[in-house]
């Protein structure tokens, strides 16, 4: 949250935050990489040096890959979880849900944190008829590497979800580099 400010959409920082670490930018700037809109398919095809590796999605787009796939999400969950951004990795079936948090200040993102094993189950759920397995992952800043985030973090792990700070290293995530 902005010093002084309102939070939520109206926050500044983490808006610009954002932005920085934005993952279909960073694949846009790597070399060897280019993400094109795919004819008839949602999200964005993601190439190394001209082979498809990955599909990128945000926020509804995945539930339009989904409804590509023959798999209605109402069948599945109540209520659409809306991704940051998810990456399906073609060459494992894994499906990234990436999830960028920031602060400055104490703040709800705190709270947010613990929700990954929730949600994670939600995208396991809706996964499952494609058998696409789901990796959840939070993007954070440097404010979560205080003491006092410790046993959120041990919490993230404990439930099978990650975290990483600033960055996701393109390995870890399966892409060629």
């Amino acid at each position: 949250m902005k010093t002084g400010g309102l939070g939520g959409a109206n926050t500044l920082t983490g808006l610009n935050f954002e932005r920085k670490v934005d993952f279909q930018n960073l694949l846009k700037s790597l070399p060897g990489y280019e993400l094109k809109k795919t004819k008839d398919q949602a999200g964005q095809g993601v190439y190394f040096q001209g082979l498809g590796v990955a599909r990128c999605f945000r926020k509804h787009d995945l539930y339009q890959f989904l409804l590509e796939s023959g798999v209605d999400w109402r069948n599945f969950i109540s209520k659409k979880l809306l991704p940051d951004d998810a990456l399906l990795v073609t060459l494992t079936d894994t499906l990234f849900i990436i999830e960028v948090k920031y602060q400055q200040v104490a703040g709800s993102v705190d709270e947010k944190l613990q929700t990954c094993a929730f949600k994670r189950q939600q995208y396991l759920k809706l996964l499952a008829p494609l058998n696409i397995k789901v990796e959840y992952v939070y993007v954070l800043n440097d404010w979560f590497k205080k003491k006092e985030y410790n046993d959120v973090l041990s919490y993230i792990a404990s439930v099978h979800c990650h975290y990483r700070f600033n960055e996701i290293p393109l390995t870890w995530l399966g892409l060629p580099v």
